[in-house]
């Protein structure tokens, strides 16, 4: 029977004129006839053929050609009953997925016809002949048979499938496939249409579909392929979902890792590297105790190669790449509608703080103006409230230089009455003290003087922490406000401060120089002549042209004779004009004390003139910094010729709370406490107090040190077999063993009395 007989058999079988079990027996003794007819095994091998086929595609085009009809009959059977698992189907989808690009005139329609099947009966079909069809589609589309597009369009439609293994691996391999694209070079157009067709996945009814995508987006801009405005916006957009699951993920992306996570990261990478060191440990020891071979030595290389590689890309400085939340195109709406939604929101109290934070961190990145927030987050501030210090962590992100001080001033106030007053522990006053500092850092304006008084009193208490976080509340504003502060808290005038001008609200002070750079008109000895001003030059210039006038002046030459006359040969004279023609090289200390000779005018004039004449490198900056520390702790006298006193301590980092975009979660939360020492600490002062002392242990000896040992003695020396009997009759007896004992004791002295 040939193959047009087959074909035939095929279309009567459709047409309902043949039953479907009789058209099975007669394709399947077509096949067989067709596999014994040929004395070539290759139909009946597969890989063989296939890599046959691949090394010479024109010479087994007649074997390719019997395997494709061979496709084209058990389509046909599959398709009657599309929920049982065809083997020989499956192994025929994946020879024809493996040579397609090299019969493209054949199999031009094989990628839709599996489509086609997909779609189908994508919901019936058996889960391994289904996964069979979606990895050719995938081989397909590696070797470009398939456009991306129309490949994930179709697997989005799977998605609606209940098989957890297929969704996973679908997700994974669009990621990768879309990773692949723009490995080059983005694909602008390609990417576009993707992007598009994700969106519209995002707004899908169905969950699951709407869920992967979101996936896809993420993990895609955060291995930095989709890492563009458009992806956030679109992401953004996830916020508003109905389904919960899908709106904390996308709250979860926005908020990023805390530093809690963070740091189980860098645990993580820190046992990554000890494995990695372990792992060279174990080869080179391989190496040593087995025998030496070029490919064993090979390996070592390697790994070695490895971990010197991973370290050194620790080690290289990352680009700074901006955040999400940077990105938003609306914020300030995007906030409202948020704020809008979580006013009415049923969600869990955790929802709840995620969206809070995702607010919080809009308007203080973005310095939006919501006043509403401010009470909804006053609500929430009392000591007994759940997770109530990440709502101190909301409140002072969400403040800004830029709030109105009557918006600020409730939640600064119930901050000050609900936590630091006596009635609750030390802990709950520290941290009250450290929320307000936070807050007063980004906003110092909505702060009273006689509020402020009031707190600082606590630099006092008996408790350390509540008298480290009211010093910490005085250092910040020693820098921002001093004169909210009581005199004798105010601490010494610094040079700094004196150059400082206090702002009021809303008051935006521009300077046309760079506070510092006047240290940069005295060369030290470590400049090149990169010190110099143009100021100093311009005076070199001055005294050059001074000499060429003189040249012309006749009545110069006379007295310039005078005066050597006088002095004798004029030997004296010319030493002392080299020495001030020549540009005097400072010391860094001596060019610090110069520096703070000058007025606060005379410095802003000099850096002034610095910024406009010279680019500055890094180390000008690194002068620049050192001068402004200097400045915070040096004195500040009128009278420049004035003897200054010592310098006092520069305070720590801990106590000036400096303002970033995001606070972290152990300000508020750090509390000073006497630390317990840990173990091997305890062991050394326990060892430290045993120095100069008589051993310790039982100090009555033997009176005859020649005496024979007692039977305690002789007990410790025995083996644990010898006593085991004895061991046994000290453990704790059961209630009826003690009733046996006793009625055999009483009945033992009855009979002998």
């Amino acid at each position: 029977m040939d193959l047009g007989v087959l074909c035939s058999t095929a279309l009567e079988a459709i047409n309902g004129e043949m039953g479907r079990s009789i058209f099975r027996e007669r394709v399947v003794k077509v096949t067989m006839e067709s596999a014994k007819s040929n004395n070539n095994k290759l139909p009946s091998n597969l890989p063989q053929l296939q890599n046959l086929i691949k090394r010479d595609p024109a010479s087994y085009r007649e074997e390719f050609e019997r395997q494709h009809s061979v496709y084209q009959a058990l389509c046909v059977i599959f398709e009657q009953n599309p929920t049982v698992y065809n083997n020989d189907l499956h192994q025929v989808v994946t020879f024809l997925s493996q040579v397609a690009q090299c019969y493209p005139d054949k199999l031009c329609g094989f990628p839709q016809e599996l489509s086609v099947l997909l779609k189908r009966h994508s919901t019936v079909l058996h889960h391994e002949m289904r996964m069979s069809f979606v990895k050719a589609l995938m081989l397909l589309r590696n070797k470009n048979l398939l456009s991306p597009t129309d490949l994930h369009m179709l697997f989005f439609q799977l998605l609606q499938c209940q098989d957890k293994n297929l969704r996973k691996f679908l997700k994974q391999h669009i990621v990768t496939d879309i990773k692949n694209i723009n490995a080059r070079s983005k694909n602008a157009k390609l990417n576009k249409e993707l992007q598009n067709f994700m969106h519209e996945m995002l707004s899908s009814k169905h969950a699951v579909a709407a869920k992967t995508s979101l996936d896809v987006m993420i993990e895609l801009y955060h291995k930095k392929v989709w890492n563009d405005a458009k992806t956030v916006n679109t992401i953004v957009t996830a916020c508003f979902s109905k389904v919960t699951k899908i709106m904390v993920t996308t709250l979860k992306f926005f908020i990023g890792r805390d530093e809690e996570e963070g740091g189980e990261e860098s645990d993580s990478n820190s046992d990554s590297d000890e494995e990695e060191k372990k792992s060279v440990k174990a080869t080179m020891m391989a190496m040593r105790v087995n025998k030496k071979t070029r490919k064993k030595q090979k390996k070592i290389d390697k790994a070695k190669a490895a971990v010197k590689k991973s370290q050194k890309d620790k080690k290289t400085k990352e680009n700074f790449d901006f955040s999400a939340l940077h990105l938003i195109h609306d914020p300030q709406s995007l906030a409202e509608r948020l704020y809008h939604r979580l006013e009415k929101m049923n969600e869990r109290f955790e929802v709840k703080l995620m969206t809070m934070n995702f607010i919080s961190r809009l308007i203080g990145i973005h310095q939006l103006y919501l006043p509403n927030f401010y009470p909804l987050v006053n609500r929430f501030l009392f000591p007994h409230q759940r997770e109530v210090t990440k709502v101190m962590v909301f409140a002072a992100q969400a403040a800004h230089a830029q709030v109105p001080p009557d918006d600020l001033s409730p939640v600064l106030r119930t901050l000050a009455d609900n936590f630091v007053t006596e009635r609750y522990s030390s802990e709950v006053m520290a941290m009250g003290l450290n929320a307000i500092r936070e807050l007063c850092a980004r906003n110092p304006y909505c702060m009273s003087g006689d509020l402020l008084q009031d707190l600082t009193q606590y630099k006092t208490h008996k408790d350390k922490g509540v008298m480290m976080a009211a010093r910490s509340l005085i250092a910040l504003f020693r820098d921002k406000n001093p004169e909210l502060l009581f005199k004798k808290d105010r601490g010494a005038p610094t040079e700094l401060g004196a150059e400082k001008r206090q702002e009021n609200f809303g008051e935006n002070r521009a300077v046309d120089y760079i506070p510092g750079a006047e240290i940069l008109a005295f060369k030290t000895d470590g400049d090149e002549g990169l010190g110099t001003s143009d100021e100093e030059s311009d005076d070199n210039w001055v005294d050059m042209d001074d000499d060429d006038d003189s040249d012309d002046d006749e009545s110069k030459p006379d007295t310039k004779e005078k005066k050597q006359g006088k002095d004798g040969d004029g030997e004296e004279d010319d030493d002392k004009d080299d020495e001030e023609g020549k540009e005097k090289v400072f010391t860094a200390k001596e060019a610090l004390q110069e520096v703070m000779k000058l007025t606060a005018e005379e410095r802003a004039q000099k850096a002034a003139d610095i910024a406009c004449s010279r680019f500055l490198t890094d180390e000008d900056f690194a002068r620049i910094a050192a001068t402004q520390a200097a400045k915070r702790v040096e004195k500040f006298t009128k009278n420049s010729k004035k003897k200054r006193g010592k310098k006092r301590k520069a305070p720590d980092d801990a106590e000036i709370s400096r303002s970033g975009e995001l606070v972290p979660l152990k300000n508020i939360e750090m509390i000073y406490k006497k630390r317990k020492h840990d173990k091997d600490t305890r062991m050394e002062s326990v060892a430290s107090g045993r120095e100069g002392r008589e051993k310790y242990g039982m100090k009555k000896g033997r009176m005859n040190p020649n005496a024979s040992t007692t039977n305690r003695e002789k007990v410790k020396g025995k083996s644990f077999m010898m006593l085991k009997h004895k061991v046994a009759g000290k453990q704790k007896q059961s209630f009826r063993t003690k009733q046996m004992k006793l009625r055999n004791s009483l009945l033992k002295q009855k009979k002998f009395r």
